[in-house]
């Protein structure tokens, strides 16, 4: 055998792992604590595969194998320069053929105890999602319920705080769920590095202990929360926030405060709900906007747009909302949602 192989129950074994796809492969997805040091391009890739297609596969190899090994050469000459004897890295491509097999053998070449994974990361793909189908059923899922503002995320990081296992899909996500809920300097995951880093998340908790997660349509801005989770969290038992309308209105204003200083971008995503209010109602919505009047703004929109929406959803989706453990706040901040926190952990586990 010209390179030795290892399984994912092995990834823990290696000093480094590398992927040698490409940089677009990689930023799609990949086994996390991977680096990237592709063998191929982006563009070099579609070379090859367009003279794999319309000259010959001869061809294309020849032409592969130059460009593959003066790749691994740069990363040897760079990235690898210093790594010790006893280095020991595992190197994965898409299905664990040509790509890895030629940085491993390379560097089993050089002395370093390199191994290919087997089947590359579309074994662990197939991995993630089978693990994406049988996790949530191990856990027993505690669902942070309650209308928009109402303060959910933050008693979520409190009771992660008092060292509650919490499950953050909005940070997985990269946004906070909603039509404004994008998140001004940081762009949402694929759905695959999304997925990829649910099952990380789900993996590290235990399932004697009760999960904490905040209530959830299937969808968060672009991305699908998958349907067995979603499923096991409509079957769970709830907590409901009863927030006043005061300390909501100034929790969205503190966290939504971006649009104040770019009230135009405010205005295109309120133009994506003109199909439900009418363009009368949107044109007054824009007019606070440009008035700055922000506050009367957000009293608007929870009244007319997220709290029916949030009744509909919730009466619908959650079975146990009728029994849910009820929790008042007055107040949003850090410290009064500590209080929060700690007096429901109390009061679920009396």
């Amino acid at each position: 055998m010209l390179f030795r192989t290892a399984n994912l129950s092995q990834l823990g074994d290696f000093d480094e792992i590398i992927d040698v796809r490409t940089p677009a492969e990689f930023a799609d997805d990949h086994i996390p604590g991977a680096i990237n040091c592709p063998v191929l391009s982006d563009e070099e890739r579609i070379t090859v595969g367009t003279l794999y297609k319309q000259v010959s596969p001869f061809e294309a190899r020849k032409v592969g194998a130059a460009l593959v090994a003066k790749n691994i050469a740069h990363h040897l000459e760079t990235v690898f320069h210093d790594k010790p004897k006893s280095w020991k890295p595992l190197v994965y491509c898409w299905r664990g053929g040509q790509r890895s097999g030629a940085m491993s053998i390379i560097m089993g070449q050089v002395g370093w105890a390199a191994h290919k994974l087997e089947g590359g990361y579309k074994t662990y793909r197939r991995d993630v999602l089978e693990k994406l189908e049988t996790l949530p059923a191990r856990f027993s899922f505690r669902i942070v319920c309650g209308p928009t503002g109402s303060g959910k995320s933050r008693l979520l990081d409190a009771l992660s705080a008092e060292g509650a296992q919490v499950l953050d899909l909005e940070s997985l996500a990269h946004h906070r769920g909603s039509v404004l809920g994008g998140l001004p300097s940081q762009a949402q995951p694929s759905p695959k590095s999304f997925e990829t880093a649910l099952v990380q998340a789900m993996s590290k908790l235990d399932p004697a202990r009760p999960v904490f997660v905040e209530s959830e349509s299937s969808k968060i801005g672009r991305l699908t929360v998958p349907a067995r989770l979603i499923a096991a969290m409509h079957n769970s038992a709830c907590v409901l926030l009863d927030t006043s309308r005061e300390a909501r209105i100034a929790l969205l204003m503190e966290e939504y405060r971006h649009f104040v200083d770019d009230p135009e971008t405010l205005i295109k995503k309120i133009e994506i709900l003109k199909p439900f209010h009418g363009a009368k109602r949107i044109e007054e919505w824009e007019g606070l906007i440009r008035a700055g009047n922000f506050q009367t703004l957000v009293d608007q929109l929870l009244a007319l747009h997220y709290d029916p929406g949030y009744q509909r959803s919730h009466d619908s989706h959650y079975g146990d909302m009728a029994h849910a453990y009820l929790l008042p706040l007055t107040d949003t901040s850090s410290p009064a949602m500590r209080q929060a926190a700690s007096e429901l952990l109390k009061a679920i586990s009396a």
